[in-house]
């Protein structure tokens, strides 16, 4: 009997017995709870990403993770590489320690492809979240998990038009990254009553990115929006801005919980929210699904996290999720 038959064989039989379990159990559903897991098949899914070193983002998509994965009785095993080549190494290690199934972003799908056909032919189940929106359906992945990253930028650019934007600076912190460049372009499309400017900084190097706004800052007074594609970068910019004489306004993509801070406080206008956590949630838990019962979730299309506004008017509730950094 192969591994997945025998997986397989598992959850049912897991399955069947969870209404027995939980009418035996009198010391209510803490008890119940913790005896389906212990019946639950024993999987080991790896999750790859291309995390930056320092990126807050990524550690409330972990604690998702880390959620499901209790939750489904799943190793988690997580890895992070923000070079292309490097990503695709872990890929290629996952395969080797032949894992149940692969949990990994797309930032860069070209270069990725090679590593995921390998894992396909190894006959590890894949599912693409956060980043390849428009790639994962040609590399043979049957779910993506995520946020539709044109459609964000465009809401963002409609949002600044009628907040009077003229001159929307666009800073891209990881040169190459399609869902990043998506952003832009549809912040650009969004954007009807002004324009927009793109300028690349070194995302790894933070000084070296404070120095680049706000040198751009210095040099070009017009500018009166600044849009960050992450909250580290936006809470910087904020620092750009003071440092700069600037007048400009900071907005960004993505959130973490000092992000939340800077949006009640008012030196950050608003975020978009692609609900981080939902996505490590729902890449495992998706995975589960899949494997113990051959369950493809979102009919062939991507199942969207975002985007959604935090700002002024919403801020306080998602504030005490942020305390428990869930959000």
């Amino acid at each position: 009997m192969t591994r997945i038959r025998k997986i397989l064989a598992a959850a049912s039989l897991a399955l069947a017995l969870l209404p027995a379990l939980a009418g035996c159990s009198n010391t209510g559903g803490a008890h119940s709870a913790a005896t389906s897991n212990a019946n639950l098949p024993s999987l080991r899914i790896a999750m790859i990403t291309h995390q930056a070193p320092g990126d807050t983002f990524w550690d409330i998509i972990r604690r998702g993770a880390e959620a499901a994965a209790a939750k489904d009785n799943v190793q988690l095993i997580y890895s992070n590489d923000q070079n292309a080549s490097g990503q695709a190494v872990l890929i290629q290690n996952a395969i080797d320690q032949h894992v149940d199934g692969i949990a990994v972003t797309l930032p860069t799908p070209d270069a990725l492809a090679g590593a995921i056909a390998k894992a396909q032919r190894a006959g590890i189940p894949i599912v693409a979240f956060n980043a390849g929106f428009d790639a994962w359906k040609r590399l043979g992945i049957p779910m993506y998990i995520g946020q539709d990253e044109m459609l964000a930028g465009r809401a963002a650019g409609q949002r600044l038009s009628q907040e009077g934007a003229r001159h929307v600076l666009c800073v891209i912190q990881s040169q190459g990254e399609v869902q990043l460049e998506a952003r832009c372009a549809g912040v650009q499309q969004g954007l009807t009553n002004g324009r927009t400017e793109k300028i690349y900084v070194n995302g790894a190097d933070m000084p070296s990115v404070r120095s680049t706004i706000t040198a751009k800052l210095q040099q070009d007074p017009s500018i009166d929006y600044v849009v960050a594609l992450g909250a580290p970068f936006a809470l910087t910019i904020v620092d750009c801005v003071k440092a700069a004489g600037s007048k400009a306004k900071v907005a960004t993509f993505d959130t973490n919980k000092q992000l939340v801070s800077a949006i009640e406080q008012g030196s950050v206008r608003w975020a978009i929210d692609q609900q981080p956590y939902v996505q490590g949630y729902e890449a495992i838990d998706a995975l589960w699904l899949y494997i113990t019962n051959g369950d493809v979730l979102g009919g062939e299309q991507p199942i969207l996290t975002g985007p959604a506004f935090l700002d002024a008017r919403n801020i306080a509730r998602v504030a005490s999720y942020a305390a428990k950094g869930t959000r």
